[in-house]
């Protein structure tokens, strides 16, 4: 069982750690572009478009997450052709969704205007780059459709080798048209729009060598049937819930932050690149979980499902352990990597102690979170966060007036480890029931 989790998580891990270098080297080439002697307008420009489509294709997570708690089962259930009707339900999902996005840019621009100010143009060459790269929407969000699948197949080192690819499709794409082309903040965006297809082209190459003998079950009429759908976005829209319940915390976090006295915005960025850095790895386990939950879960295997949901958490609290030791040790090192701003680096010091709780309080909610989409009971992760982020703003303003930022702390590791033990105790009965 631990070979099998491995083999799962260690891909994912890897996959997970490459999603980030896509904004790093944009973020990268535009901060060497020449604007009149200074970089900022480029940087800012960057940050304003991957923020829009961050908030965009976080909202449409689900299109992996459920994809592959249903595609698990069925291949539990050994159902091939109800897992071709799952990819084929998903990707018709993906490209309706990706095309309103694409007739709908402009109206969203001008909701983007409405709530970003404008500072010295930053937001209209942000906006050059959204006109640009939202034309990849359908390879997103394919992309997720895609991924989600393979990972419910029990097929992570795909996703891992399609996206290390589009890393290095879009480094290459984006340097020769911003240095040999001299295309600026669009040929940064040419660049990503490329790799996003050649990545979309890649995994259906891909799909065709390994899966092709599925498309004998293509059945479009079937695959969009009523019954099927309705319980298809009943699952995701408890995921997309939660989505929301995790953008609101995380958002309200920093905006929270941005009021209190400097330098904590800097502080607590900082701080929450660690919390970021331990989610990659929990992620990679969470997607094992997804992957192995599901096939025994479809299967109807209660004791191999009780097994792997029992090896995961202690894999779980054996990585936790290892980073809240490598944050103790370690973690003003991990903190300089980051910045060499002394004060900055200093004023963190007095909030590490909340840092070093994140592993403890939140692996149990990373692994179940993949635990109960494998499972497909959403709505048991939808009440739980749904308690942990109203505790999370009772906490935060109850406490702030007194405490201020450690208030902000303390509201956001009860806001972890209420979800970990609400999910706990609400999923107690369906996953050990004999």
């Amino acid at each position: 069982m631990n070979k099998r989790i491995l083999s799962l998580a260690l891909p994912n891990i890897i996959t997970n750690i490459t999603i980030p270098l896509l904004g790093m080297v944009d973020t990268a080439i535009v901060g060497h572009l020449d604007s009149d002697g200074s970089t900022i307008d480029y940087i800012g420009a960057i940050s304003i478009g991957t923020m829009i489509f961050n908030f965009i294709y976080w909202n449409f997570g689900f299109l992996r997450m459920g994809t592959s708690g249903f595609t698990a089962q069925s291949y539990g259930a050994r159902d091939l052709k109800e897992s071709m009707n799952i990819l084929t339900r998903a990707l018709f999902i993906a490209i309706l969704i990706s095309l309103s996005l694409i007739v709908l840019q402009y109206p969203t621009s001008l909701l983007i205007r409405s709530f970003i100010e404008n500072k010295n143009g930053v937001l209209d060459l942000g906006l050059r780059y959204f006109f640009i790269l939202i034309w990849a929407a359908p390879a997103t969000l394919g992309m997720y459709a895609l991924k989600g699948w393979l990972i419910g197949m029990q097929d992570s080192k795909t996703p891992m080798f399609i996206a290390i690819m589009i890393n290095l499709v879009n480094i290459f794409f984006s340097l020769l048209f911003v240095i040999k082309f001299k295309m600026k903040i669009e040929g940064v965006a040419y660049g990503t729009l490329i790799a996003q297809y050649s990545g979309l082209i890649t995994t259906i190459v891909f799909w065709q060598v390994k899966y092709g003998k599925l498309k004998k079950y293509f059945n479009l009429k079937e695959s969009i049937n009523w019954d099927k759908m309705k319980l298809f976005f009943k699952v995701n829209s408890d995921i997309f819930l939660r989505t929301c319940c995790l953008i609101l915390v995380t958002t309200y976090f920093t905006i929270a932050s941005s009021k209190m006295e400097y330098p904590i915005l800097a502080v607590n960025a900082l701080l929450m690149q660690l919390f970021t850095l331990f989610s990659y790895f929990m992620d990679g386990f969470a997607y094992a979980s997804e992957s192995l939950c599901g096939k025994y879960y479809g299967a109807k295997d209660s004791k191999n499902l009780r097994k792997s949901i029992k090896y995961i958490l202690s894999w779980g609290l054996g990585i936790s352990l290892v980073f809240m030791v490598l944050y103790f040790f370690f973690g003003e090192n991990l903190l300089r990597l980051l910045t060499d701003k002394e004060h900055i680096i200093l004023a963190a010091k007095d909030y590490m102690g909340w840092v070093l709780l994140i592993p403890l309080t939140g692996f149990v909610a990373f692994l179940y979170d993949g635990i109960l989409i494998g499972m497909t009971k959403s709505a048991i992760m939808r009440n739980a966060i749904f308690i942990a982020t109203a505790l999370f703003f009772i906490l935060f303003f109850t406490l702030n007036p007194f405490f201020s930022n450690s208030a902000l702390w303390i509201a956001f590791i009860t806001y972890l480890l209420g979800r970990s033990v609400l999910m706990a105790v609400f999923s107690r009965n369906l996953i050990f029931k004999k």
